[in-house]
């Protein structure tokens, strides 16, 4: 990879993908140019094209990047054996996860449509393998006798777009505390699921 004169790539590459997450979330992907890219890491347009072949690659690889971490840091949690205890962690770490991750979060669900119909179905199995951690938890509570779930799929994305909502309205420092916020989830996901 060539280096532009004075840029140092371990320095330049994570600007370049910090600006652009922070540009492409609060302006819109579509909205936000190379030009406008390389003005905030303050390079030359040009120069962009040493660390990342296009936009769309930019995008995809924050995407990835977003989808990636969210997968390895659930894998690492230590998850209970009891299906509710379990569907308990999974509430709150994916409510935590989230908000401290607004921007990846925000580019993640509503910048899909902007992927190349490849880079979108790399990022949609992704995101499925998310989707069957959570599902394979109501699977379980279902065959355990725990949970009244008739339809583990629906359950499991309807489950995510309500955890999901928490990033649109929350604010440290509001009504609720965090925990208070996890713990009212909590409660309406329980409510949903048992029997």
């Amino acid at each position: 990879m060539a280096r532009t004169q004075g840029s140092h790539s371990d320095i330049t590459g994570p600007r370049i993908r910090r600006e652009s997450l922070r540009l492409f979330a609060q302006h819109g992907f579509a909205a936000v140019s190379m030009r406008q890219i390389a003005k905030e890491v303050g390079v030359q347009a040009g120069a962009l094209y040493n660390y990342i072949p296009d936009k769309q690659s930019l995008l995809f690889h924050l995407m990835e990047a977003h989808m990636e971490e969210l997968l390895a840091t659930w894998r690492a949690e230590e998850l209970p054996d009891s299906p509710l205890e379990r569907l308990r962690k999974f509430v709150g770490f994916h409510i935590r996860f989230h908000l401290g991750r607004p921007d990846e979060v925000f580019i993640a669900y509503m910048e899909l449509r902007n992927l190349s119909p490849e880079n979108f179905r790399t990022i949609e199995a992704l995101r499925k393998q998310y989707e069957d951690a959570l599902e394979d938890i109501l699977r379980r509570g279902v065959e355990a006798g725990q949970f009244a779930v008739p339809d583990t799929k629906i359950a499991t994305l309807a489950v995510i777009a309500m955890l999901n909502g928490v990033n649109t309205w929350y604010r440290s420092g509001g009504r609720l505390s965090l925990d208070e916020v996890e713990t009212i989830y909590w409660d309406m996901v329980r409510k949903a699921v048992i029997i």
